[in-house]
């Protein structure tokens, strides 16, 4: 056999980075090149059409489910995929990024899987990116340890019988990626991040008795689930392996999603395993694509949303409900909380909360959730266990009861809870504090006790924006104003310098931050997503 032909993809404005070369082959970036072919065109197509579809969405102030697909929706015959053995039970799934601290102590928790992500929780630097995928190919031949510099202590893989199955999740179809671009134009960072982990690892998990599994972000729309689903028959066939080996559980969070969900799972139904409730883009999608619909789609502070709230438990009993009509899993939201090593009465506090949200979850029929902390891992298995007993899920549990309207899904005024000023102050230091972390390339950061991702940042952001648009007054009678939200975050900024101390405020991002979270929350023309500046300011 011949070498493969040095590959048409160009490296831009990159530094050599050790073991690269054995990520960056020329055969892993021919297969990327040619999904960059074959697919940004559509891709470029499906972005446009996001931004037709928000403006109906502004001239209407209403979402329906589609006319042109209720075929589909009532049509019972039809099913995804048996799910593979290794993906039958996911009770608890822990999150987090591909580092290699995280890579061992995710694959070593004791949750069923581990999501291994280059999206949210993933600073995009091309270290991030390239590195990520190196220890994952680490991982799956077992050539992976870490020592603590800090502490000194050692990490290690545990037997591969007890460690997590892992299902990927690349970036969103809106994010490029400017250091791998082919005769000037930049590859998605979806095609880059899904075709160099499967180009590497598909045929090597199949020998593991598992498979290359997806997470799919930001899906707006079942065109969009389409195009992943010619992505997936295209690279099973590229390198001979059969058909219906990829699978993929689509995020349903973004609120024109909710509408298709049905839809999203015919599209991929070959190669579907399942859906996911993920609440904070949730919500920032519902402030993106209402953002003037008026008072009545105004959202309070983000911790007073629960998933309790009437359009809330709309989504999340919708979700179920299909899942289940179609043989899907149906995966529930996140635990953020990170357990504190020094005050167990917040631990406590905040263990019975996580306890009665996975609870809740295991009762209303989902068939696993999200923690973002390895001491986490035991009280959402407890809660599914009590349930689920010795089944792998619980996708026999119809829910022929539940019945939601189109409108019950935008019932946002159905919510007693307003926004106040103190909900203002938090979601300004929570936004500088965030993508402060981000711009230094972090996309897991723990704030407040909370690991928070670029989730965290987008619905702290839209809801300043939101606030002084629809010119909201706090319970202390200010108005919420540009003018407001300057202050708070002067405020803010001079207390993260008295905190970090003069040397290491000079030393972090935290200027840039403070900018940057008040241009994208202050701008009239709204960004539709804070990631695409702040990856200008990204080196």
């Amino acid at each position: 056999m011949s070498a493969p032909a040095p590959s048409p993809l160009a490296i831009v404005d990159a530094e050599p980075l050790p073991r690269q070369d054995e990520v960056l082959t020329d055969a892993a970036l021919a297969f990327v090149a040619e999904l960059h072919r074959r697919f940004t065109p559509r891709r470029d197509e499906l972005l446009a059409r996001r931004t037709e579809r928000r403006a109906e969405i502004a001239r209407t102030s209403t979402l329906d489910f589609l006319p042109e697909t209720q075929a589909i929706r009532v049509d019972d015959t039809w099913k995804v995929a048996p799910a593979p053995a290794a993906l039958e039970d996911r009770r608890v799934e822990i999150t987090g990024p591909t580092d290699r601290k995280m890579t061992i102590n995710a694959l070593n928790s004791g949750a069923r899987v581990w999501l291994a992500d280059f999206e949210d929780a993933s600073a995009p630097t091309w270290e991030n990116v390239v590195t990520g995928q190196l220890n994952l190919i680490d991982a799956y031949t077992r050539n992976i340890d870490f020592t603590d510099p800090r502490s000194g202590k050692a990490y290690a893989l545990k037997p591969a019988e007890e460690l997590a199955t892992v299902v990927t999740r690349p970036r969103g179809w809106h994010l490029d990626e400017r250091h791998l671009q082919l005769d000037g134009t930049p590859v998605p960072g979806a095609l880059v991040d899904f075709g160099l982990y499967f180009f590497h690892n598909a045929q090597r998990l199949i020998d593991l008795g598992k498979g290359p599994y997806f997470y799919l972000p930001k899906t707006e729309s079942h065109l969009e689930a389409r195009l992943w689903n010619d992505v997936f028959v295209f690279a099973q066939d590229y390198v001979g392996i059969p058909q219906g080996t990829v699978r993929a559980t689509v995020l349903i969070e973004t609120i024109t999603a909710a509408y298709e969900m049905e839809e999203i799972l015919y599209e991929l139904r070959d190669h579907a395993s399942g859906l996911n409730a993920g609440r904070w883009d949730y919500l920032f999608s519902i402030v993106k694509n209402f953002r003037d619909g008026g008072s009545k789609f105004v959202l309070p502070d983000r911790n007073l949303v629960t998933m309790t709230a009437p359009f809330m438990r709309a989504y999340t009993e919708l979700l179920v409900r299909t899942c289940h009509k179609r043989g899907a899993h149906a995966i529930g939201g996140m635990a953020a909380f990170i357990p504190s090593r020094r005050d167990p009465e917040v631990n406590k506090a905040a263990f019975e909360k996580v306890k009665a949200d996975k609870d809740r979850e295991a009762n209303d029929g989902f068939d696993g959730s999200w923690v973002a902390h390895p001491d986490l891992v035991p009280i959402a298995m407890a809660s599914f266990d009590a349930v689920l007993g010795d089944k792998p899920n619980q996708k026999d549990r119809l829910r022929d009861d539940v019945s939601v309207a189109a409108g019950d899904l935008i019932a946002v005024d159905t919510l007693d809870a307003k926004p106040s000023y103190d909900g203002l102050r938090n979601a300004v230091a929570v936004g500088i504090r965030y993508i402060e972390a981000w711009l230094r390339g972090m996309g897991a950061v723990a704030i407040f006790n909370l690991m928070e991702d670029a989730a965290t940042a987008e619905i702290s952001r839209s809801q300043i924006w939101q606030w002084i648009n629809a010119d909201v007054v706090f319970e202390n009678g200010e108005h919420a104003t540009a003018d407001l939200a300057r202050t708070v975050a002067a405020e803010e900024l001079a207390t993260i310098r008295a905190e970090a101390g003069e040397e290491a405020f000079a030393a972090g991002k935290w200027q840039q931050a403070h900018d940057l979270l008040l241009q994208v929350s202050l701008d009239q023309d709204y960004a539709d997503f804070l990631t695409l500046p702040a990856y200008e300011q990204l080196r």
